[in-house]
């Protein structure tokens, strides 16, 4: 890495909160807690199929109507209210154990710390990362609402680096997930892969690969932190 980001811009569901916290709640409507993992491989599918078609509605509004589009498919009743119960504790996922330490060092060490997610942000109702204890340790929450387009859409990453009065270049994405830090890089942003359970580098040739590739957060901190070389 040639020189060291002053501001990480952090995805949330999944880098920063564990939506393996939803596992038994699609163990209990499917019989089988496996299916969390096709449900929100569907999800960020239609998000950006959704964004590729000029459509937009929010992710939680997605994630209800994927939840029925699978029960079709699986045969299983799923009622309004277990959706209902799904877009809850969305909101309410826990923060990985790694998380606020790991932040709190990287922000005590001058990085400008702040999120970027597909989550929607409504006035006077709490985030995600509010409810998982995290937002005191960000300078903003910015969400994919303000563009009504989903990462990784090229405008997302754009629209966060203006809002922040920041180039690309001073700005590193931090997601467990390469797709959005593909569209991150795409606009100019250097990029953290943080390799979460099921989520490995994607090594195919003509991709461009991640600046960094850490196995959770502390080792985040501990390379940012000892800068270049």
């Amino acid at each position: 890495m040639p020189t060291t980001p002053s501001v990480l811009i952090f995805d949330v569901n999944e880098t920063l909160i564990d939506i393996d916290s939803l596992a038994t709640l699609f163990g209990e409507l499917f019989g089988d807690q496996r299916v969390l993992r096709e449900w929100f491989g569907q999800l960020v599918t239609y998000s950006m199929t959704a964004t590729m078609a000029d459509c937009y509605v929010d992710f939680f509004t997605l994630g209800r109507g994927v939840l029925h589009m699978l029960a079709d498919a699986y045969g299983v009743q799923v009622t309004d209210a277990d959706a209902g119960r799904l877009q809850e504790q969305m909101r309410t996922m826990p923060a990985h154990p790694d998380a606020a330490g790991s932040l709190a060092t990287l922000r005590d060490n001058g990085f400008r710390l702040v999120t970027l997610t597909n989550s929607p942000h409504r006035a006077g109702v709490a985030t995600p990362l509010d409810n998982a204890g995290l937002a005191p340790l960000f300078d903003r929450q910015l969400s994919v609402e303000s563009c009504r387009a989903f990462k990784p859409s090229p405008v997302v990453y754009r629209h966060a680096c203006e809002a922040l009065g920041v180039a690309p270049a001073d700005c590193m994405m931090v997601a467990a997930h390469v797709w959005d830090l593909l569209g991150a890089q795409n606009v100019g942003l250097s990029a953290a892969l943080v390799a979460r359970p099921g989520n490995s580098p994607l090594r195919a040739e003509g991709l461009p690969q991640p600046t960094m590739v850490v196995d959770d957060l502390h080792q985040l901190a501990d390379r940012l932190i000892a800068g270049p070389g």
